[in-house]
């Protein structure tokens, strides 16, 4: 029960943090600076999570049929592929080498 209690705690106090905005800023335009910052928080946040499920804890969970996908993602996003599609390439190349491989 300790657990949903976290849980409402946490919606509740982000809702808190999603309203407050609004309300305390009005009409007004955050400034550049700011607005820079708020635009690469997804991003870094992202790359975070990617990079800490790619290398496991302290690094040993680096796989290399991972990295291959991942670069295939990468390439194919240069040649200016849509997502969707550099996704699909990237799951591919990972299954093949890990089926190679394996």
């Amino acid at each position: 029960m300790t657990l949903w209690w976290a849980i409402g705690c946490v919606a509740l106090v982000s809702f808190t943090f999603k309203a407050a905005g609004p309300a305390v800023l009005g009409d007004r335009q955050l400034p550049v600076a700011a607005r820079g910052v708020i635009a690469l928080l997804a991003p870094v946040l992202l790359t975070g999570l990617l990079v800490v499920d790619v290398a496991g804890p302290r690094w040993t969970g680096l796989d290399g049929a991972l990295l291959l996908g991942l670069a295939a993602v990468v390439a194919a996003r240069l040649a200016r592929a849509p997502i969707l599609l550099a996704i699909v390439a990237g799951m591919v190349v990972t299954a093949l080498v890990r089926l190679l491989a394996g």
